[in-house]
């Protein structure tokens, strides 16, 4: 589903954000892209939506080169990609059931499908009761579920999840990286960007390695992430 071929990525003339990356991920999997802080995780991840453009390489996505969609077709290209951020990204000014639905106004979801798709989703993310609520009234884990559920009411065959759990606490942290486990088992493929050791080897599935631009490590599925 998603190959990068030797991308790289240079800033400002000097600065190599991503060193030669090969890194393949197939359709369905759980890969949690683990390293440090400016290790190039972040920047992977945006190449995927298109926010940032390779130095040079490839980067496939369904057999499609994302170097060759124009512009105009960006967002046709997102809606195959729910993104989950650190910083929830919410809209104070809009209830749960708000923020949700204009996902689906901005993309032209006729009016009749809002109600029973945002409906279903936040009942998945078991914000069901807090459909009237305003962010500011919930707690940190129920934001990050709303903009889970935000993610998911366009059915994306992609989540991916830049550092979801840095401004949780463990309980909440683990009640997200749960519902990224359920929703991968039901056939999304899920990228987890995190430095939480113990998140990782609770998830349990593949990790990739990531230090200095490059891809260090490789690990399969089944064992345990050491740093």
């Amino acid at each position: 589903m998603i190959h990068f071929k030797k991308v790289t990525k240079k800033y400002n003339h000097d600065f190599w954000a991503l060193h030669g990356v090969d890194l393949e991920i197939k359709d369905g999997e759980f890969v949690s892209l683990v390293g440090p802080s400016g290790a190039g995780k972040s920047t992977l991840i945006k190449m995927l939506i298109k926010e940032d453009r390779p130095t040079s390489g490839q980067i496939l996505l369904d057999n499609v080169d994302l170097a060759d969609v124009p512009d105009q077709d960006i967002p046709f290209l997102r809606r195959k990609i729910g993104m989950i951020f650190q910083d929830f990204r919410l809209l104070e000014s809009k209830t749960a059931f708000e923020n949700v639905a204009f996902a689906l106004e901005v993309s032209g979801v006729p009016e009749e499908s809002i109600a029973e798709d945002v409906k279903q989703v936040l009942t998945i993310v078991g914000l069901s009761d807090k459909q009237k609520n305003f962010p500011r009234e919930l707690s940190g884990g129920e934001k990050q579920r709303l903009a889970l559920a935000r993610a998911l009411v366009h059915r994306p065959k992609i989540i991916l999840a830049d550092e979801p759990t840095g401004n949780l606490d463990l309980v909440n942290s683990y009640d997200v990286v749960k519902l990224l486990w359920r929703i991968n088992e039901l056939g999304t493929t899920v990228i987890l960007a995190t430095h939480d050791v113990q998140i990782v080897n609770t998830v349990g599935k593949r990790v990739v390695t990531m230090e200095k631009g490059k891809v260090v490590r490789d690990q399969l599925e089944g064992g345990k992430y050491i740093i």
